[in-house]
């Protein structure tokens, strides 16, 4: 059970619901994270599991379902029992569903309750250390002179990393070969092997490879220079206008959820986040904290499709 002052505002909101559904949560909640394990919306998955499963009162088990750019385990969700106990953490991937998988049978707002925003972690742009590019401008200089051959490793379509990839083709005008891998995991063997030559992924992953040597940091992604990477410019302070993208995580339920759930389930989550122990947690591995409840996943959730969705669809991205 939630503790008293949790659902205290949701009961108000809708006591006959809330009486209707009887104790909630009265088994373990399935979380479905939509990618592999190891990725960076797993790992915040994990940092909040833990301590959201001590306010509630009953395990969040994570469960990684993978495949079709997030719409396996965005679907697996949609159609479970609206009733609390199936939850999706997803990212990005959940804004760009319609341009790049329009025959998914699943819609991202009609199919989905809010719950709340999570986190978001700046990514850094990393090449191999055989590719001759130590900044920006020489990166674009070598892409542009690679006609389109050069390779970009991403964790899939849809992943905040190949949407921070089709930003930079559009605002600088290059162009690549994206190449697809299941799970970070795999994207990160092939990277380091030099079987694909560049990639913009999490800064907590990237860091310690470019620590040791294996990789070469470029730029973040960010608006703003990274607190973890301070060194490292921004893509906007070297000259790409407009520039900016990050990773970013979201609670959802399905749809039809009574709100006393719902309710109860953003109060808890919110809890979760101003925990000092769960931002230490945060800050280890580099995602900052940004909670915001229903309405205002609601509205960052449309925020990011209005402006993803047109440059998916001019760039010609598919699903594939």
């Amino acid at each position: 059970m939630f503790p008293r002052r949790t659902l205290f505002a949701a009961t108000l909101a809708a006591p006959a619901v809330a009486r209707a559904q009887g104790a909630f949560p009265n088994r373990p909640i399935r979380v479905v994270v939509p990618f592999a394990a190891g990725g960076i919306i797993d790992v915040v998955a994990r940092i909040v599991a833990e301590p959201l499963s001590r306010r509630i009162g009953q395990t969040l088990v994570i469960e990684n379902t993978p495949g079709a750019g997030s719409t396996i385990g965005a679907r697996t969700v949609a159609r479970a029992p609206a009733d609390g106990h199936t939850l999706l953490l997803n990212g990005a991937a959940h804004s760009v569903i319609p341009a790049l998988f329009p025959d998914a049978g699943v819609d991202p707002v009609t199919d989905f309750a809010p719950i709340a925003l999570l986190g978001e972690q700046p990514f850094v742009a990393a090449v191999h250390p055989s590719v001759p590019a130590t900044d920006v401008p020489s990166l674009l200089a070598w892409l542009r002179s690679k006609r389109g051959e050069a390779t970009f490793a991403t964790t899939g379509i849809g992943a905040a990393s190949h949407l921070a990839g089709e930003l930079l083709k559009k605002l600088a005008g290059v162009d690549f070969t994206i190449v697809q891998y299941r799970g970070t995991p795999a994207a990160v063997t092939d990277f380091i092997a030099g079987r694909v030559e560049f990639m913009i992924d999490s800064q907590t992953l990237l860091a310690p490879m470019m620590q040791d040597g294996r990789a070469r940091g470029i730029a973040v992604t960010t608006a703003r220079r990274s607190r973890m990477l301070p060194d490292l410019p921004t893509f906007q302070e070297a000259g790409v206008a407009g520039y900016e993208s990050s990773s970013w995580q979201a609670l959802y339920a399905p749809m039809a959820t009574p709100s006393a759930v719902l309710g109860a389930l953003t109060a808890a989550t919110l809890e979760v986040l101003a925990d000092p122990a769960v931002q230490a947690r945060y800050a280890e591995r580099g995602v900052e904290p940004r909670p915001g409840d229903a309405a205002a996943l609601r509205n960052f959730l449309k925020a990011e499709m209005e402006r993803w969705l047109p440059i998916l669809r001019a760039t010609g991205a598919r699903a594939g």
